[in-house]
């Protein structure tokens, strides 16, 4: 389907089509008359189809060719990753880890089937329509087995503990995920198990629905929904690619770096202000959306507590768990 100039990108920006890609598909179309030019003028006898053909190899060279502003990825690597479905993604291969007890998603989704099984499938849900008090107050006693950073404070506000689901991210999190892949529903005041997922569980253990979660949490989650930003920003379209810097570096501003010099056409989207230029609220979204609340909760990382000296914010380090490199093997090295 061909995109008008006032259609939305396909880029995902939510930018118009002839203020986002659009230029760089007229510097690209650009270069290609520029190449046909030089064919002609060194081949003046070439026919339309062979022409064509010549152009055809001229241009799948070029995006076949490391680029440097992505990390080393070549254009047709880099659309893959921003948007290849998850089941046809290239140069990563995704597998469901053999041991899950350090995914906190996965541990809490256990507790949520154990919970509904022993009750013949189903269990009550609050008033609210909330996890039940007790299910909650069993999640957060797995906090002391988690690796994941915690501020020095009052349990209340963490993102891994609570006294109700409201207050526990982490858990809300994964109920909402549990419910988008089809495992489980509300119904009657109650959470039901599906059939089809019992019978997954009984036969394959938690591990049946790790990929499903997984593509979930990517696909079909919202990652702006448990924070305070008005950005409409979705990084969601960028996660292999940030998954693959962090999981090599670890460094949260070399990865805001990598993510700026890759898509600078991003700022564009983002608010100026005196407290916060648009390069750091991309810090921010992508510490908060990406990497504490997708890849902590899921136990791939762990990254340090946001802190301050001097009203300016100190560097945050990220620590690469076993399970993100178990989880993705990247083909693609830098």
């Amino acid at each position: 389907m061909k995109l008008g100039r006032n259609d939305p990108c396909h880029c995902g920006s939510g930018k118009k089509f002839k203020r986002c890609c659009m230029s760089s598909v007229s510097k690209q179309h650009a270069q290609i008359f520029d190449d046909a030019e030089g064919m002609l003028a060194m081949n003046p006898h070439l026919s339309l189809d062979e022409l064509n053909v010549a152009l055809q190899h001229k241009v799948q060279a070029r995006n076949n060719q490391p680029h440097p502003d992505f990390c080393g990825l070549s254009p047709t690597q880099m659309t893959n990753w921003l948007y290849a479905p998850f089941d046809q993604l290239q140069w990563v291969n995704i597998k469901s880890p053999d041991e899950l007890i350090a995914c906190p998603v996965m541990r809490y989704l256990a507790l949520i089937l154990d919970e509904a099984i022993t009750q013949d499938g189903s269990f009550k849900a609050t008033s609210k329509g909330n996890l039940p008090t007790k299910l909650v107050k069993s999640a957060s006693e797995l906090l002391p087995e988690f690796a994941v950073s915690q501020f020095n404070v009052n349990i209340s506000i963490s993102e891994f503990a609570g006294s109700n689901e409201d207050k526990f991210n982490a858990l809300h999190y994964t109920r909402v995920l549990a419910e988008m892949s089809g495992i489980i529903y509300q119904h009657s005041g109650r959470y039901h198990v599906k059939k089809t997922a019992q019978k997954q569980y009984h036969a394959l253990g938690i591990q049946a629905f790790f990929k499903p979660m997984l593509e979930a949490a990517i696909g079909k989650y919202n990652w702006g929904y448990l924070d305070g930003f008005e950005y409409d920003f979705d990084l969601r379209t960028f996660w292999v690619f940030m998954l693959w810097r962090i999981q090599i570096h670890g460094n949260v501003d070399q990865l805001v770096k990598d993510v700026q010099t890759a898509f600078p056409d991003l700022l564009k989207l983002l608010p100026i202000d005196d407290y916060f230029p648009p390069e750091k609220s991309l810090s921010m979204l992508i510490e908060t959306r990406f990497i504490e609340r997708f890849l902590q909760f899921w136990g791939f990382v762990i990254i340090d507590p946001r802190r301050y000296i001097n009203a300016e914010p100190v560097s945050r380090v990220v620590q690469v768990q076993p399970l993100l490199n178990q989880t993705f093997q990247f083909t693609i090295h830098s």
